[in-house]
């Protein structure tokens, strides 16, 4: 395993802040059953910059610790976010990049939103899960391919990042 720099961290750093203000301030749904965070385009992040998955995971924490009504969401939603960023980290191409966080939150905050609603796993939990998982996954799906994609495409292609990305990324790209 490479080891984490100072820059590293600080950049870490700036992509946990910008989570953190993209989810906390936008005034779009962010939290609940129907979900646009826009924050989660970033989650595509560590398939170019390993450094990313722990600003991921701490501005996921902090904009769920802030906004979230559901106190399951600081522990599962961050949960989400970071297995998709250790599996976003292991795709072999850039077009599957997206699919981790589609698929980590439609499961696990699908699940933590039913489970947070009806008060238990109960059989408003069992009604409720999938049609949460799929409105949850759907809104990550547009927000991870339509706007997260691009981005996996054009940093590259900006100097001050393509000197940030590993060398072994840059021919998956």
């Amino acid at each position: 395993m490479q080891k984490f720099s100072t820059k590293d961290l600080t950049l870490a750093a700036m992509v946990a802040a910008v989570y953190t203000v993209l989810t906390v301030f936008l005034p779009i749904p962010q939290y609940g059953e129907v979900q646009f965070r826009i924050a989660e385009c970033m989650t595509v992040l560590p398939f170019l910059f390993p450094w990313a998955t722990p600003g991921l995971i701490v501005g996921c924490f902090l904009a769920n610790l802030l906004g979230s009504p559901y106190v399951l969401d600081w522990v599962f939603g961050t949960l989400a976010t970071a297995l998709a960023c250790f599996l976003t980290m292991k795709m072999p191409n850039r077009w599957l990049a997206p699919l981790p966080p589609v698929l980590c939150n439609a499961l696990i905050v699908g699940a933590e939103i039913a489970f947070s609603t009806a008060g238990g796993f109960n059989d408003v939990f069992w009604t409720a899960v999938g049609p949460i998982a799929l409105s949850v996954g759907l809104g990550e799906l547009a927000v991870c391919y339509v706007l997260g994609l691009p981005l996996v495409a054009i940093l590259p292609k900006i100097k001050v990042f393509r000197g940030l990305i590993p060398e072994r990324r840059l021919s998956a790209i």
